[in-house]
């Protein structure tokens, strides 16, 4: 098996900052810039789909090791929070993604585990 993976999008401009994303086998969404820089509140941006695709990504491998390891849970979610920021020299960057997750356990002696 081939360790080489590809993923493919299409966005098409629907007007002001709008734009429809879609990718194959996937719903469509709409997205738009932030309201800070001209868009609409309302509306996934690239900023909201960065911070997901690295809480996606954690959940995902999460779950993988916790499958691996056998590790018995009730329930996991994480919320995610990230920074843009100006920076002298390099424009708008997202700095920072704090990831803060909650995972309940089926047994106490899994804590230090998990």
């Amino acid at each position: 098996m081939e360790n080489k993976y590809f993923y493919t999008t299409e966005v098409e401009w629907t007007g002001e900052r709008h734009g429809d994303l879609r990718a194959p086998v996937l719903p469509d969404m709409q997205v738009d810039a932030p309201p800070e820089f001209k868009g609409h509140e309302g509306v996934w941006t690239p900023e909201h789909l960065f911070v997901a695709a690295v809480n996606s990504c954690f959940m995902t491998t999460f779950l993988a090791i916790a499958e691996n390891s056998k590790l018995d849970f009730v329930s996991f979610k994480a919320d995610a929070k990230g920074k843009l920021e100006k920076v002298d020299g390099q424009g708008l960057i997202m700095s920072e993604v704090v990831l803060r997750p909650k995972l309940l356990i089926s047994h106490a002696r899994d804590a230090e585990r998990a």
